[in-house]
């Protein structure tokens, strides 16, 4: 039986008092899943967006019904805003870090992850993300390295590292082709050789049968979620995560990230990422029914940072009008390829064809401009940066930055041992709360 001391909070922040209860809580599974880039401004987006045309009745999201409290993200550094690689390595193992660190302290040394406490407790283990797998938040949970950009390291010790005598992971689904070669004596072949089913595709994601297993899906990052005809694929990775890890008695440590909100913040583009928070949600409805067949179970919720600056509301007008991003049906990277790919069509034919939302002459000509910069290979983001500008203004969205922000970050709890996270936390403490749930002591 796990035991944890909690602080007797009200579902205001500022309701916290200085009673201590002491609470049973026996927990045999933990499931954390981490926004990447989601900040409390797309957990509002997604909100609205479900509701759709203003003035329609808001109804509670799955954020909103699990939310406890609210979390700081700053790095160990002068910066007071975090890369993922930091926040990843506090929220794995309770210790903050630089910049770029990846399961590393400020001095290099190596830190101890939840992860690493589950496997040397036997439990099974698990990594679910939209980005390749072995990229920052994943990696935070499983390696040791100095910097994030050393992913073929990290690859390595996904395969390598042991304890116990067995690998870190039993499981990994995701991205990542490129750094898991299927060649003789590649890491894919390595693991083959280790009893791991192997698969390729979502189809072939979806017949894996037993652990230890890895399925990845692209190259590096996953497609989005809008440009694929899986919408809901994070959904489905973790729902087959959930079946697999669930048929070991001894219990497991999963980690899922939806990894691409972060990516559709860094390119300001709104469209893709209510598609990137919509399939976030379903997975989260996921390990939410889980924990309610599974009560032993607790499933914890937060983002590692908040990305783009995204504001709702622009341009001085008091409004944000969700049904005009979704007049737009891809992402603003995937209009931009298709306009370069048919370099002399209009751009009125492309955008025609992807998006609903009309444009005027003037907002043309700057497309076509933009199409020209890329083409003369002057900047290769102009035309997707162009085409997120024109959604952005007339649905009223507001960027700051392609960069991160300082904001605090939502943190949302089920099941067991969920009290524990209500109220204003650091990251480092969701990790110390999760580690000392898991401890049974």
């Amino acid at each position: 039986m796990n035991k944890w001391t909690v602080l007797a909070c009200s579902a205001v922040l500022a309701g916290c008092t200085t009673t201590q209860v002491q609470q049973d809580v026996a927990v045999k599974n933990v499931i954390f899943m981490i926004g990447d880039g989601m900040g409390p401004a797309f957990v509002t987006a997604h909100r609205y967006d479900v509701a759709g045309q203003p003035g329609n009745a808001v109804v509670p999201t799955i954020f909103d019904e699990l939310m406890v409290g609210a979390a700081a993200t700053y790095p160990n550094d002068d910066t007071w805003v975090t890369d993922s690689a930091a926040s990843a390595t506090a929220l794995a193992s309770g210790v903050k870090s630089y910049n770029g660190a990846i399961g590393v302290d400020g001095d290099k040394l190596p830190v101890r992850t939840m992860l690493e406490q589950a496997r040397e407790a036997g439990l099974s283990t698990g990594v679910v993300a939209t980005s390749q797998v072995n990229h920052a938040t994943p990696a935070g949970f499983v390696a040791n390295v100095a910097s994030r950009r050393m992913y073929d390291v990290i690859a390595e010790q996904y395969v390598n590292k042991r304890i116990a005598d067995k690998t870190m992971l039993d499981l990994m689904i995701g991205g990542g082709q490129t750094y898991f070669s299927r060649e003789k004596g590649g890491l894919a072949d390595q693991l083959k050789e280790l009893g791991f089913e192997q698969a390729w595709d979502m189809a072939q994601m979806q017949q894996l049968q037993s652990l230890p297993a890895m399925a990845l899906m692209a190259e590096k990052g996953m497609p989005y979620a809008i440009d694929t005809e899986h919408p809901d694929r994070l959904k489905l990775m973790t729902d087959k995560a959930l079946e697999l890890l669930s048929t070991k008695e001894e219990g497991f440590f999963l980690m899922v990230e939806g990894s691409l909100i972060d990516w559709c913040g860094h390119g300001n583009d709104i469209r893709c990422a209510l598609g990137e928070m919509h399939d976030f949600a379903g997975a989260i409805e996921s390990a939410k029914a889980f924990v309610d067949q599974n009560p032993d179970t607790l499933l914890v919720i937060t983002a590692d940072h908040s990305t783009g600056g995204l504001t709702l509301g622009a341009g001085g007008e008091y409004q944000w009008l969700p049904t005009v991003v979704n007049q737009v049906e891809r992402t603003a990277s995937f209009i931009a390829e298709a306009m370069v790919e048919a370099k002399t069509q209009p751009v009125e034919a492309i955008w025609s064809q992807y998006a609903k939302l009309e444009l005027s002459e003037a907002d043309y000509a700057e497309l076509e401009a933009a199409r020209s910069v890329q083409l003369e290979g002057e900047s290769k983001y102009a035309l997707s940066d162009a085409i997120s500008k024109q959604v952005a203004k007339y649905s009223y969205t507001g960027w700051t930055t392609s960069g991160h922000t300082g904001v605090d970050v939502n943190v949302m709890a089920y099941g067991a041992g969920a009290e524990a996270f209500i109220g204003y936390q650091n990251n480092t403490d969701i990790a110390k709360k999760i580690m000392g749930l898991m401890q049974g002591d």
